[in-house]
C-alpha cells in the first residue's frame, strides 16, 4: 500500500512539473500583450517597484525588471515558483510566513498586479483585500481576467474543462468578466478606480500538440484531469481545438483580456 501511494505521489509531481514547464515554455508568452499594456499605461520604469501575486513562472516580472523596476512575486505552486527562481527572480510562497530577505526589505510596492490568479482562488475578494495592503499610498493595484466569453474563442475549448470536472460547481474563468465585476472587487478593498482596458491576447501554437500542452498548463483543466483522466480530457480537447486549426498545422484562437486599475489613496 505504501509503495502504491508513493508511486502515485511521484506521478502527480511529475505531471505538475511537466505542466509547469509547458506553461513557461509554451503558454505564458500568450499574455505578453496584457503585461506590456499595463506596464506602458502605468509607465513602469527604473523608479518603480512591482509585486506580482500569482506570478507563476515569472515572465511578467521579467518584463517589468527589463524596464528597470524592482520586482518580487508570490506563487503558491512549488514547481512554478522553482522556475521563477531559476530566472533569478525573488518569488515567495507566502510573504507573511517566509523569512524576510535582507537584500529585498520592501513590503509595499508602487504597483501590485493580479494577472492570472483571480479565477484560481475560492475567494477573490479576500485575495484583492490582501493585495491592496501591499500597495504604497498613491500606488496602483491591477486586476486582470478574461474578457466576455463571446469575445474569446478559447471559451469553447475551456468548456471541456467544465464538462469533464466533477458534477459540483467549479470556478468559471468568465465569472468576473461581466461589466463592473472587477471594479466591485477593488471598491470593496477601499481603492478608487483609475482606468481600465481591453487587450487582444491570441493563443497561437505551431501545432496541435503544443496547443494541447499549452492549454492544459493553464491549471484550468486540473479538476477535469483528476476526475475524468488525462486520456478522455485530451481526446475532447483535441476535438474542441480542431475548428481553430489552420492549413499549415498551426492553431490560433482570438481572445480578449480585460484589466482594471485602482489607486490607493495617499
Amino acid at each position: 500500500m505504501a509503495s502504491a501511494q508513493g508511486t502515485a505521489t511521484r506521478s502527480e509531481r511529475a505531471d505538475s512539473s511537466t505542466r509547469a514547464r509547458d506553461w513557461a515554455e509554451i503558454q505564458e508568452r500568450m499574455l505578453v500583450p496584457l503585461y506590456e499594456a499595463v506596464y506602458q499605461r502605468l509607465e513602469v520604469g527604473p523608479a518603480g517597484s512591482v509585486l506580482g501575486i500569482g506570478c507563476r513562472s515569472g515572465l511578467a516580472l521579467l518584463l517589468a525588471a527589463a524596464r528597470g523596476a524592482q520586482v518580487a512575486g508570490l506563487e503558491s505552486a512549488p514547481e512554478l515558483r522553482e522556475l521563477a527562481r531559476g530566472r533569478r527572480l525573488r518569488v515567495l510562497a507566502d510573504a507573511l510566513r517566509e523569512p524576510a530577505d535582507p537584500d529585498n526589505p520592501r513590503t509595499a510596492y508602487a504597483l501590485v498586479t493580479v494577472f492570472e490568479e483571480l479565477h484560481r482562488v475560492e475567494d477573490p475578494q479576500r485575495l484583492v483585500a490582501g493585495a491592496a495592503t501591499a500597495v504604497l499610498p498613491g500606488g496602483h493595484l491591477v486586476l486582470a481576467g478574461w474578457g466576455p466569453a463571446e469575445r474569446c474563442e478559447s471559451a469553447a475549448v475551456l468548456e471541456v474543462a467544465h464538462r469533464r470536472s466533477a458534477p459540483v460547481p467549479d470556478r468559471d474563468p468568465f465569472a468576473l468578466s461581466s461589466p463592473g465585476a472587477l471594479e466591485q472587487l477593488l471598491a470593496c478593498a477601499g481603492l478608487r478606480p483609475a482606468g481600465s482596458g481591453r487587450v487582444s491576447c491570441p493563443f497561437a501554437y505551431p501545432d496541435l500538440d503544443s496547443a494541447v500542452r499549452g492549454v492544459l498548463s493553464t491549471g484550468l483543466f486540473d479538476a477535469a484531469l483528476e476526475y475524468s483522466g488525462e486520456a478522455l480530457v485530451t481526446k475532447e480537447l483535441v476535438e474542441a481545438l480542431h475548428p481553430f486549426g489552420r492549413t499549415d498545422g498551426s492553431v490560433r484562437m482570438a481572445n480578449v483580456f480585460r484589466y482594471v486599475v485602482a489607486e490607493r489613496p495617499r
